[in-house]
């Protein structure tokens, strides 16, 4: 851990004043007056307020930058706060973050792209490229050590992969035997895609394919069918299919130490963490975890390519693959994919048009249940009253583990993108309380 093992305290409410929320009009973005998008500009702005009180002055977060882009325009950008405790640097729209999960969209979207070359159908089974896998089996009962096994009631497909219908897990969720497995074969560890795959091959699923919804690694395991049907390394492949053309310069697996500069540390609240803690943190407020400095995760040079968690980007980068997205697949000239591609990944994709609450027991989840479903990379508000949330039905998005968060409201013609650096994501439900603050600036 980046902070020689000792749990240093980081309340930003303590000796250090969240400061106000910070205009971006001359950071490059294209901003515009939020009348002229149908936005109040007050009611935004009581957004700002609402953040610095509840999460900045309470050192909850260390600091936290906000878009939020309608009718293909910034309506409002805001950074307040610090990307760094321990030095001051304060959180800026070109602070570059850990996204974690909402790397997941992404490497769903290179899936995608290559989908539409007609290189597979979803439902061509993932053993097609990884023929190691067409032996899978599924956990029937016993322990970590010695277990049963039946056979899946098909083979997963590339679509169990992209709808977290694969009955593949994660190591650090602990509240299944599998999950155990996990841990002891080091499924968690620094391992190329190609032997990752073959470590996953001898374990069983939690269960058989297309009849749960569950987390897991399986956008890990897109990454590489990724570079199997493309032939590139998958950090390569995203270069020239996604970031290049798009304009996303400060996305990456690993932060260069030209750009070291603006990533900002990571911080963790000890009682809350399925993801481990400094040693000896403990407590209900948060400490540093990684200082971003040369040698920590991200600025090493990875070996595992995690297509699920293991970017790293900026706001205007993030702003742009959401503007590709809401544009129907294309921004600047630069189309990743045709319109039909990504209604069709927007929308739920759940067995009978279930949301998640009908597809099992609940597990880990960068979104609520209740009223959501899941496409091909996104979660998918099917159903606004029992989500029980302001939001619109055809709402997708998703976040990441160190409480980063994106949605995008075809309907409003609306992308919001929040950033921070604080895990777990569940520690505050930021996500949920945002929504209606936003929603209700809408004016026409």
């Amino acid at each position: 851990m980046a902070n020689s093992g000792k749990a240093s305290e980081t309340k930003a409410g303590k000796g250090k004043s969240a400061g106000k929320a910070k205009s971006a009009a001359a950071d490059g973005f294209d901003m515009v007056d939020p009348t002229e998008v149908g936005m109040d500009p007050a009611r935004l702005q009581r957004v700002d307020e609402f953040i610095k009180t509840r999460y900045l002055d309470t050192g909850r977060y260390p600091g936290f930058s906000l878009l939020v882009s309608r009718r293909g325009k910034v309506a409002h950008l805001s950074t307040q706060g610090s990307r760094n405790l321990g030095t001051g640097a304060p959180m800026t729209p070109d602070t570059i973050v850990r996204i974690y999960s909402m790397s997941k969209p992404i490497t769903s979207v290179a899936l995608l792209s290559l989908y539409e070359e007609g290189l597979f159908r979803l439902d061509t089974p993932v053993s097609s490229f990884i023929p190691s896998w067409a032996d899978l089996r599924v956990w029937r009962d016993g322990t970590p050590a010695s277990w049963s096994t039946t056979y899946p009631e098909r083979e997963m497909t590339v679509r169990d992969l992209l709808t977290h219908t694969s009955g593949l897990t994660y190591g650090w969720m602990q509240r299944h035997p599998v999950d155990a497995i996990y841990r002891e074969r080091g499924v968690d560890q620094a391992h190329k895609l190609e032997e990752w795959v073959e470590i996953l091959a001898g374990i069983p699923l939690v269960f058989s394919p297309g009849t749960q919804w569950s987390y897991s690694v399986a956008t890990d395991v897109i990454g590489r069918l990724v570079e199997i049907i493309s032939g590139q390394s998958f950090d390569v492949f995203l270069a020239n299919r996604i970031f290049e053309p798009l304009g996303m310069t400060d996305t990456a697996f690993q932060v260069a130490d030209e750009r070291a500069e603006r990533f900002a540390a990571n911080y963790v609240v000890p009682s809350l963490s399925p993801f481990g803690v400094p040693p000896g943190a403990s407590g209900d407020e948060a400490v540093e975890l990684d200082d971003g400095s040369k040698g920590t995760q991200f600025r090493r040079n990875p070996t595992f390519l995690s297509g699920g968690g293991g970017l790293t980007s900026t706001l205007g980068d993030y702003h742009r693959f959401t503007q590709m997205l809401l544009n129907g697949g294309e921004l600047g000239g630069a189309r990743i994919l045709g319109r039909k591609t990504v209604e069709y990944a927007t929308s739920n994709h759940l067995p009978g048009g279930r949301d998640l609450a009908a597809m099992g027991q609940p597990v880990f989840s960068e979104t609520n249940y209740d009223g959501i479903g899941f496409g091909l990379g996104f979660s998918v508000v099917v159903d606004p009253a029992a989500a029980q949330i302001v939001c619109s039905q055809g709402e997708y998005g998703w976040g990441g583990a160190a409480s980063t968060l994106f949605w995008i409201d075809p309907a409003e013609e609306l992308a919001v993108i929040g950033l921070t650096q604080l895990m777990p994501s569940s520690a505050y439900p930021i996500r949920q309380e945002l929504r209606p603050l936003i929603y209700s600036a809408l004016t026409e």
